[in-house]
């Protein structure tokens, strides 16, 4: 770990927003998830929750690699309990699904606790989701095609949450607890040494202010 990676990590990791989530109801093509991922990498976001009822995500070998390194993945089995979990967190719903209901995506204050429900390639969102979503907004379409790929949908939709983001100061500032954002430092700066420190139920050791390690916690006295 070199000080200048170091000094990298750190300042993404500043710019990561912990109100900002995205809720993946069974996107279970490896491409389109993947592609999800690195755009919620690209606008800071910290935690993607996802649906995945028979377990494709897990089974991706980009589950372990790539984006999801830099974005912390939570896979709910099914949608009553990604629901049960996101609301008790306090999560506002914006669905995205076309509908005589549904506003331009550009109109919603993104600025929020705001959870963006993108759908599934074929089906779209479950009626269930809909239903209980806070509001349901639409990509304008001018062309004979109805939908757009989840991946891109997804791009549009967050980045005009980066935008509104920026304008209220809300990436100036780090929004993590002082907890987390050690935590997650730590585990960026050493992921190898982080999962053994978890396996063996040990505490992180301090990093110095050039990223180095203060102690080796997988010493053997």
């Amino acid at each position: 770990m070199t000080p200048e990676r170091f000094e990298k990590l750190k300042a993404i990791l500043l710019r990561r927003q912990p109100d900002l989530t995205v809720l993946a109801d069974d996107v279970h093509k490896s491409h389109n998830i993947a592609a999800v991922l690195r755009t919620c990498d690209a606008v800071g976001v910290y935690r993607v929750h996802a649906v995945s009822p028979r377990g494709e995500i897990r089974r991706h070998h980009m589950v372990s690699g790539g984006s999801r390194r830099w974005v912390d993945l939570v896979i709910h089995p099914d949608v009553n309990q990604a629901l049960s979990a996101m609301r008790a967190e306090g999560w506002r719903l914006i669905a995205a699904h076309p509908g005589e209901s549904s506003r331009d995506y550009r109109a919603v204050d993104y600025t929020g606790k705001i959870a963006v429900l993108l759908g599934a390639e074929l089906d779209g969102l479950t009626p269930q989701l809909v239903e209980v979503a806070d509001e349901t907004v639409a990509i304008p379409m001018e062309g004979m095609v109805g939908s757009l790929n989840v991946s891109v949908a997804a791009a549009l939709i967050l980045y005009e949450a980066q935008r509104q983001r920026r304008e209220a100061g809300l990436y100036d500032a780090c929004r993590l607890s002082r907890e987390e954002f050690e935590a997650t430092l730590f585990e960026w700066a050493y992921p190898e040494i982080a999962k053994r420190c978890r396996k063996r139920g040990i505490d992180y050791p301090l990093l110095k202010d050039d990223g180095s390690l203060s102690e080796n916690p997988l010493q053997v006295d």
